[in-house]
């Protein structure tokens, strides 16, 4: 499954805004629960059948990026 990560860009009381890094689609919403779905359909409208290959992530701009899956530490048990 792919990944498609939508930055807010402004985050003001009753409006947010995104936009995707790697797709030309901004969206904005009243609450994050929103823009989620906002993101969900703009990605049907630009992709079409395939937005269901997608995964959709929100990303707050003072949020750190996730390490690339090589970098994590996995914790052992036992």
């Amino acid at each position: 499954m792919r990944e498609i990560v939508f930055r807010v860009l402004s985050d003001r009381p009753g409006q947010i805004e995104a936009t995707a890094e790697d797709h030309p689609i901004t969206i904005t919403a009243a609450s994050l629960e929103d823009l989620h779905h906002e993101a969900r359909e703009a990605l049907i409208r630009h992709l079409g059948a395939a937005h269901s290959t997608y995964r959709v992530r929100i990303r707050r701009a003072d949020a750190p990026a996730p390490l690339p899956a090589s970098r994590r530490h996995h914790a052992t048990c036992c």
